[in-house]
């Protein structure tokens, strides 16, 4: 009597569910490209200069958070100004179903590293 494979046994169980989390990856990439070659467009009078430092998709394709290198209150506004042709850029030249939501945080990795300079600037200056 041989006994029914179990569901974790089956050929490609396993592939399934990293497939999703490099869909969003790539699609997130995409989304990145596409951002940042529309914000160069726009008028250098719009605004300071932004840098797209990643995307992160959630798994329904819903929502993009778009990470800048810093969001001040008058990158927010021109970020907050220009979200609608931003995800209109996102659907034309992405096929999705459905546009993803676009939206703007801090990179934390930027704000991270800064800590880590001022703490070093610190024990330098501290040595000296």
């Amino acid at each position: 009597m041989t006994r029914p494979r179990s569901r974790a046994r089956r050929r490609g169980a396993g592939r399934r569910r990293s497939q999703p989390r490099e869909r969003q990856a790539r699609v997130g990439h995409l989304v990145q490209q596409v951002v940042a070659s529309e914000l160069a467009r726009l008028d250098p009078d719009a605004g300071p200069m932004i840098t797209v430092t990643g995307v992160d998709v959630d798994a329904e394709f819903h929502v993009a958070r778009v990470y800048v290198d810093h969001l001040d209150r008058e990158r927010a506004a021109v970020l907050e100004g220009v979200r609608t042709r931003l995800q209109r850029a996102v659907g034309r030249q992405i096929r999705l179903r459905r546009t993803p939501t676009l939206v703007f945080a801090a990179d934390p990795a930027i704000e991270a590293g800064e800590r880590v300079e001022e703490i070093l600037r610190g024990i330098d200056d501290h040595e000296r």
